[in-house]
């Protein structure tokens, strides 16, 4: 379960990032704050969730600025209704497992103080009537010294508790030198959804992609019952050095069968073994290369929290991004 406020999802690498995350962490939902998007292809979407069927809902910027995604995986969730607002999406979902239901809310807040009253007022709103438990993702794109307060007062009138952070103390920084860091993006929650996830956590991921915002990763007991994996063909593979050879001594293979169309199901069922095999060592090599350059990544990340980096560390870390 994902939010991040993304900062522009335009670029081709926050697309990869995206399908990536959505693969390795299985995720049910995905939720982008600040898209700053009118709209999104199919293709586009399909990108996001790494070629799963989700349902999505979106609502456009305010000016250059604002624009939240939302989706779902409807495998694992009935949808009772989908309503907007200028600043959220709410879906009310079922889990189909064990049939609780719950509300799941993705809120962007606004930048312009003219607009924080209005702002407010639609949250109460959105949440003060509810019945049944409700999870909100929240993020703001500028820190005010009044504006928590005023935040603050309203999540507590709701009576909404905020699901620890770990891995990082701050979910913001800005560029500077000698940066600024505040908690700007937040997972909160209902007494009774809590209740039913006494054992959620959020974890900050580290800063693969640019955006001043840390992606946030939420996990709480599995929804999703037992399900077989099915096979699908990456076309990354094709750029592989050594693809080729392992589909031509697959199918090279003797085969038993004596007609032309068992043979052809028995070489492409035997390929497909081959090729889960072979997919799954290189994605082993993969990872571990990846999880070694997100490690450097993340201490850096830390460690610029606490002290400034010298030359070489802000170099290291624009190359690991």
């Amino acid at each position: 379960v994902f939010f991040w406020n993304n900062r522009d999802l335009r670029d081709l690498t926050k697309f990869r990032f995206l399908s990536d995350l959505t693969k390795e962490h299985n995720l049910i939902f995905i939720a982008l704050l600040e898209t700053c998007r009118k709209n999104f292809t199919d293709k586009e979407l399909n990108n996001i969730c790494g070629g799963k069927h989700f349902l999505w809902s979106w609502i456009d910027p305010k000016g250059r600025s604002g624009g939240i995604l939302l989706g779902i995986n409807p495998s694992i969730f009935d949808i009772g209704f989908i309503s907007q607002g200028d600043y959220h999406i709410k879906f009310r979902m079922r889990n189909k497992v064990d049939g609780f239901q719950w509300n799941l809310i993705a809120v962007y807040g606004v930048a312009q103080d003219e607009h924080k009253k209005c702002f407010l007022a639609e949250i109460v709103q959105c949440c003060q009537n509810e019945t049944i438990p409700l999870l909100m993702g929240k993020n703001n794109d500028r820190y005010d010294d009044r504006w928590p307060s005023l935040f603050n007062a309203v999540i507590n009138s709701l009576d909404l508790r905020e699901i620890e952070l770990s891995g990082r103390k701050f979910t913001w920084a800005n560029s500077l030198p000698e940066p600024t860091f505040e908690t700007l993006d937040r997972v909160l929650v209902s007494t009774y959804w809590e209740l039913k996830f006494p054992h959620a956590t959020v974890q900050a991921l580290p800063h693969e992609i640019t955006s001043d915002h840390t992606p946030l990763l939420l996990s709480f007991e599995d929804t999703r019952g037992a399900s077989q994996p099915i096979f699908i063909f990456e076309l990354g593979w094709l750029t592989r050095v050594d693809f080729w050879e392992v589909v031509e001594r697959s199918w090279k293979s003797d085969c038993e069968e004596n007609t032309a169309l068992y043979i052809w199901q028995n070489k492409i069922r035997r390929l497909q073994q081959f090729l889960r095999g072979w997919a799954k060592n290189k994605r082993g090599h993969y990872k571990e290369e990846k999880k070694e350059l997100i490690s450097k990544l993340d201490r850096l990340d830390k460690k610029v929290e606490i002290q400034t980096l010298n030359q070489w560390e802000l170099l290291r870390e624009e190359e690991t991004k």
